[in-house]
């Protein structure tokens, strides 16, 4: 049986495609960010309270929308941060995902990502 997919409305296929932009790589960028910035501080600096989170909240929020935005007006320079794939109005959110890392580039990103934090999250452990 062959059926015809419909493209959902724009509305959301942005909120998706913004959402899968923010979890999958602003999130761990800045994460790893404030990482490095912690352990590079010294114990005597301490953070605002909820201030990493808050530095987290904003810069995925910038990040994600300056991606989303300008990624398919400039394509050249967005190459590495913006996926297309993200926001295809034809894809389910979870087909999105599953296509996504399928991609060999996008293992290599998510298996980096998880050796990075994992050896960021140790560094900083173990020093204080």
């Amino acid at each position: 049986m062959n059926a015809v997919t419909t493209p959902k409305p724009s509305a959301l296929n942005l909120i998706e495609g913004m959402t899968l932009t923010a979890v999958f790589q602003a999130f761990p960028t800045f994460t790893a960010a404030v990482l490095l910035v912690k352990l590079a501080s010294s114990p005597e600096r301490a953070s605002p309270p909820g201030g990493v989170a808050l530095f987290i909240g904003l810069a995925m929020l910038f990040h994600t929308l300056v991606v989303t935005f300008l990624g398919p007006l400039f394509p050249r320079f967005f190459k590495n941060a913006y996926e297309p794939l993200f926001h295809d109005a034809t894809l389910s959110f979870g087909e999105k995902i599953a296509r996504w890392r399928v991609q060999p580039v996008a293992s290599l990103q998510l298996l980096t990502t998880v050796m990075m934090l994992s050896l960021l999250a140790v560094a900083v452990v173990s020093v204080r």
